[in-house]
């Protein structure tokens, strides 16, 4: 199954969600809530997908280490 088209709208997730997580530790600015509202639907809806999206690619280990093996 080819997964890959998934695995790089997931990761951009993932990499959005890390940069927000960036801003807030080093400037307290949360981009997200800025964007869309402080725990508006909206802002709820892209943290949960940013979270699903990072337990998702945790079974980017298993596929990197079944290629090396290869």
């Amino acid at each position: 199954m080819n997964t890959k088209g998934l695995d790089y709208t997931l990761l951009a997730l993932v990499i959005i969600g890390a940069v927000n997580w960036g801003l807030i530790g080093f400037l307290r600015f949360d981009l997200v809530a800025f964007l869309f509202g402080e725990m508006s639907w909206l802002s709820r809806i892209i943290y949960a997908l940013v979270g699903v999206s990072g337990l998702y690619l945790i079974s980017a280990f298993g596929r990197i280490r079944s290629m090396e093996q290869a």
